[in-house]
């Protein structure tokens, strides 16, 4: 019996393949508890059903807002053959047959070291992508800790490349690439200010994180959100992040009573000379490295310029 193959050929998700199970249904929407989930203002909470029975696959429209397209036309309830276009929302759809996909070039057809063709990941195709504009990071967390999502998050800014693993939804590692001094849940908080972007989830295979995060996700994030709007207050009573900081000479007071935060950031102030170094050595989290500088500039310990 055919085997069918949805695929994402224009829309966020463009290039995402997803498998149509024999005798099955599944359901395309916008919230946490469906099949193929799309994170599009456009489409419904349950948009469309497909389902494959005997060999044939049927669509159905589940009384969605902006209507379900099959070939330009928008339809109920219809029989979808090899080759038909799907609009749901901004997305379109093929269906394919197994025999139809082209095959995947597997790691000894390219030269070592180079990418993946046509952008695929070496860790699978994306399970859901997206813009981060659009759909803000503790957002995103908040849906795949209620959908259960295992997979690596990976989230590309200007500023930077970070990546979240999750485990049937629960966030047990973060890193930012080529930043391995900034540990995981400081990693995991620094993101919550990249606000422009694009996101997606992929299959994490074997990963092991060398320590894993055991807070619970909900409370990640509402501590994420936290930092970040006392970040926003403290950032601009400071100096650049790339500013060069100085030990005060002579010392406007004794050491010992500094706070024990206090006297870490003091002692990297000493061999890392700008806000960016000292904060990213800092054990906790940008927050508190914020909190500790202000106040060390604030008495006087350490200057900027």
């Amino acid at each position: 019996m055919l085997q069918y193959v949805l695929r994402f050929v224009a829309g966020k998700d463009q290039g995402r393949e997803f498998p149509l199970p024999q005798d099955l249904y599944i359901v395309i929407g916008r919230v946490s508890d469906v099949d193929v989930l799309l994170l599009d203002e456009k489409v419904s909470r349950k948009h469309a059903k497909i389902s494959t029975h005997g060999g044939k696959v049927m669509i159905e429209d589940l009384a969605s807002r902006n209507g379900t397209f099959v070939n330009g036309a928008r339809i109920r309830s219809t029989e979808l053959k090899e080759g038909d276009q799907i609009i749901i929302g901004s997305s379109t759809i093929k269906l394919l047959s197994v025999s139809e996909l082209k095959p995947r070039a597997t790691p000894s057809a390219a030269p070592a070291g180079a990418p993946p063709p046509d952008g695929q990941s070496t860790a699978g195709s994306a399970l859901i992508s997206g813009s981060i504009r659009e759909m803000p990071l503790p957002d995103l967390l908040q849906l795949f800790t209620n959908s259960r999502k295992s997979g690596v998050m990976t989230i590309r800014s200007d500023r930077g490349v970070g990546k979240v693993y999750l485990r049937e939804g629960h966030v047990y590692h973060a890193e930012i690439e080529g930043n391995a001094i900034v540990k995981s849940r400081k990693a995991f908080y620094r993101m919550f200010a990249w606000t422009d972007g694009t996101f997606d989830l992929r299959p994490a295979g074997d990963h092991r994180a060398p320590e894993e995060i055991t807070e619970s996700t909900t409370s990640l994030i509402l501590d994420g959100v936290r930092q970040l709007d006392e970040i926003r207050i403290l950032e601009p009573k400071l100096p650049r992040r790339g500013a060069r900081l100085h030990v005060a000479e002579p010392l406007p007071g004794n050491l010992r009573d500094l706070a024990t935060e206090e006297i870490q950031l003091f002692q990297l102030v000493l061999h890392h000379d700008t806000i960016e170094t000292a904060v990213d050595n800092f054990p906790g989290t940008d927050f508190e490295a914020y909190t500790c500088l202000m106040d060390l500039l604030r008495r006087g310990f350490i200057t900027s310029g």
